[in-house]
């Protein structure tokens, strides 16, 4: 449930990040909060960045990186939702394709994950059950 949580909260504030730099982007120079650099929608979005790494630094203390980054890649698909909802972007057929393959591959990651975990309990129980 940790994982679950602590996943949904990066992904969720990976996703107001990049709403919000759009957002501020697209803000003519002259009207940005810091003239011809950036708007605070872009602050807020660089805020939102740094909160969801904080999160992933979490997660990243009790599960390993490879599983973690694959895991994570879900933020892409979030991040193209988003931009389909909220701001009114197109997704072309072969974008699509390619967001069923990174949500299978997420699935596969996140299963074999779960199988890993359950093997090594099965092998340490083993383990512990052998006399040395």
């Amino acid at each position: 449930m940790y994982y679950t949580i602590s996943f949904a909260l990066m992904i969720g504030f990976t996703v107001a990040a990049n709403v919000f730099l759009k957002a501020g982007a697209v803000v003519p120079a002259a009207e940005r909060t810091i003239p011809g650099v950036c708007d605070w929608r872009t602050l807020i979005g660089f805020a939102f960045f740094g909160t969801s790494a904080i999160i992933y630094s979490g997660v990243l203390q009790s599960m390993p990186l490879n599983m973690a980054q694959s895991i994570a890649a879900s933020q892409f698909v979030a991040v193209i939702l988003a931009s389909a909802v909220i701001l009114a972007e197109p997704i072309p057929p072969l974008r699509l394709l390619g967001i069923l393959l990174i949500v299978a591959g997420v699935a596969v990651v996140s299963v074999s994950g779960k199988r890993s975990d359950a093997s090594a309990a099965i092998a340490a129980s083993h383990a512990e059950e052998t006399p040395h």
